[in-house]
């Protein structure tokens, strides 16, 4: 994917949990929400994980980590 792609992808996934603080999804939940392949929409999460914007509950659910920056 090329970086202009996914620096657009991620900064799209970001303004959806910031419009919706109290969203929790799913990768699968949020492939479909979102419009992406599973496998992009898994690494979008998850990178929004490692940087702390997102946590990920025993569940297998992503939500805005609370004072995400």
């Amino acid at each position: 994917m090329p970086d202009e792609v996914w620096q657009a992808t991620v900064t799209r996934v970001r303004g959806e949990f910031e419009e919706m603080p109290c969203m929790r999804v799913t990768a699968e939940q949020a492939s479909a929400l979102l419009g992406l392949r599973p496998p992009i929409s898994m690494w979008v999460l998850d990178y929004l994980a490692e940087e702390g914007f997102l946590s990920r509950t025993g569940q297998g659910e992503y939500m805005r980590r609370n004072g995400a920056p």
